[in-house]
């Protein structure tokens, strides 16, 4: 056989196998003759479409293989998702990774629930991967950056924001595909939860605290009642991080708060001035790293789709103590109002906040008294006491309140072994007319203004040269219903001057007027369900709708709101009652 006719039948064969891997030739429809003898374009409109379709054979052969491809990228998909285990699952660590201790580029293991960086080849993740057969891992830290505000080039505006969202990407190792799998939504959900304004606002309805929420254990729990780990001795900020996150505005805030960062710009030598000054910039496009974890730690603790009914707050208080300097730690006891006082002043300035014009205010009346000196012996001391008050303004964060010194001895009953008092005797300080001495100063104060929400700081310890003394004396109060209009000026113009209580932090120790750090403990009574305003023989059917919760770590407990004041309170938040009605229900009870 000569060499060029084989060779012309090996090309042969190879284009005969060729054409049966190809799908069948688009076939024309059309006669070979124009139907009708009609003009060019009549035979195209008589025909349809000038365009060739496709006959029914090649769109099934298409279908088929699409079917045939997903089915082959669904089975790819589901291997090794059955070896997930959600128990072993903690995100409220902070995202280190166990062998390198590096924070970029983090996985989690859904298997055994370790953090191992990267996912290539040479990485910590793909080692992980092969030597513990362990194949499912989720990106900790897969980001998408969005324009907040519409859909536009951000860098074309100078005050653009950019909003971070986490997608909680899911990976199989060694292969390296991306699983696309609706089973792993529980996952991302504890990861980095997300809430609506709807459901936000479904935080205030009366039916809430009448819905439970399941763990994997199948334990019932309240979203946002849920318990936080105590480290080490971090107990009394957590107590304080419990009762911010059930301020409706500031959890509202929290709970919807998406991180940003700012887009870099080119500062031109043609921005307007004033003065020769620049101009004054405007709130920070930016998050602080401490607004980013308290807003997170907030949307956990009111997950509804926890694995486990309780929220480590480690990643928070490790922001915390960075930014504190060190001043507040988890290894150490401290102070939850020096705390809370920190840590408000630290987030408005983060937020962009400024001291405005409709702030809470206090007047505060001095009078200096001076002492004149007997320097012939025959007389004694003479105290001369200025004529006029001088008046200053301030504004005020919370409001502190003096308690009365403890009896140094019992009575004959033993009846003031703890020595109580009243709520309106303790804010007498506050009515303009009560005067206390202080530094060789006579003072009197009047809030100007009230706000939303007062803090009352009860101010139970106090320090010598000595020991730091502790005032056992337990205030009498009342949950709801406390008319603040004696200690305001009469020109206020609020709608309500009527607060009830929603979280109480109450100090435990060993019994004696001396602190003892060691043996402290921090618990919060917080409020379930919000309180309407009406007579006082309503309050059955109002009680239905409002629970009280104390919570101690990682105990959580319902509490009897008759047991609420026995404690040795420190600190107390008070919500103003909404409605211009709440004044008149408030005089018609007191008068049954």
């Amino acid at each position: 056989m000569p060499p060029t006719r084989a060779i012309s039948e090996d090309a042969q064969s190879r284009e005969d196998a060729t054409r049966t891997l190809e799908p069948p030739a688009k076939k024309a429809r059309l006669s070979a003759e124009p139907a009708g003898n009609l003009p060019l374009t009549d035979q195209t409109s008589a025909f349809g479409s000038s365009k060739q379709e496709p006959p029914p054979d090649e769109d099934e052969w298409k279908d088929e293989v699409l079917v045939e491809l997903e089915d082959d990228v669904n089975r790819r998909s589901d291997l090794y998702l059955d070896t997930v285990n959600r128990v072993t699952l903690d995100f409220d660590f902070e995202k280190l990774c166990s062998v390198s201790l590096s924070n970029i580029n983090v996985y989690g293991c859904l298997v055994c629930g370790k953090y191992f960086q990267g996912r290539g080849k040479s990485s910590y993740a793909y080692a992980h991967s092969i030597h513990e057969d362990h194949h499912v891992f989720i990106n900790l830290e897969t980001q998408k950056v969005r324009d907040r505000l519409r859909n536009i080039d951000p860098r074309k505006d100078a005050t653009g924001t950019l909003t971070i969202v986490s997608d909680g990407k899911v990976y199989v190792l060694p292969d390296g595909y991306e699983v696309h799998d609706p089973s792993l939504d529980d996952i991302s959900a504890v990861l980095s939860p997300v809430f609506t304004k709807s459901q936000v606002d479904a935080l205030c309805s009366p039916s809430y605290i009448h819905r439970h929420s399941y763990d994997l254990s199948s334990k019932a729990y309240y979203p946002g009642f849920v318990g936080l780990n105590n480290i080490k001795r971090n107990d009394y900020l957590n107590v304080i991080i419990h009762a911010l996150v059930h301020v409706p505005p500031l959890r509202d805030y929290l709970l919807l708060f998406k991180p940003s960062k700012p887009i870099a710009t080119v500062t031109t030598s043609s921005e307007p001035s004033v003065g020769g000054k620049k101009p004054k910039r405007g709130p920070p496009t930016t998050s602080s790293e401490l607004l980013n974890r308290f807003a997170a730690l907030a949307k956990k603790l009111w997950n509804p789709r926890l694995f486990k009914s309780q929220v480590s707050p480690h990643e928070f208080l490790q922001e915390v103590t960075r930014s504190s300097a060190g001043k507040f730690k988890i290894t150490e006891q401290g102070d939850p109002v020096e705390f809370l006082g920190w840590l408000l002043n630290k987030l408005h300035a983060d937020m962009g906040g400024s001291r405005r014009k409709d702030s809470s205010d206090l007047k505060v009346e001095t009078q200096h008294v001076v002492v004149r000196q007997d320097w012939e012996g025959t007389q004694r001391p003479e105290f001369k006491i200025d004529e006029d008050f001088k008046t200053l303004q301030s504004h005020f964060l919370f409001l502190a309140v003096d308690l009365p010194p403890p009896p140094l001895f019992q009575d004959a009953v033993e009846k003031n072994i703890i020595p109580q008092v009243t709520l309106a005797s303790v804010l007498a300080k506050y009515d303009g007319k009560t005067v206390q001495e202080n530094g060789g100063e006579l003072r009197r104060y009047k809030c100007q203004r009230l706000p939303p929400y007062i803090i009352l700081h009860y101010k139970r310890f106090t320090k010598n040269f000595f020991v730091e003394e502790k005032n056992p004396t337990v205030v009498n109060f009342p949950i709801g219903g406390v008319d603040f209009s004696p200690y305001v000026e009469t020109n206020e113009t609020s709608p309500s001057t009527v607060y009830d209580l929603i979280a109480n932090v109450v100090h435990e120790s060993t019994a004696g007027t001396a602190r003892d750090k060691s043996n402290t403990a921090w618990k919060v009574q917080l409020r379930a369900g919000k309180v309407s305003g009406g007579l006082a023989e309503d309050s059955e059917s109002e009680g239905q709708d409002e629970k009280w919760f104390q919570i101690q770590d990682l105990i959580v407990e319902e509490l009897q709101k008759e047991m609420i004041f026995l404690g040795e309170t420190v600190l107390q938040i008070w919500e103003r009652r909404d409605g211009p009605s709440a004044n008149n229900d408030v005089a018609m009870a007191n008068a049954h």
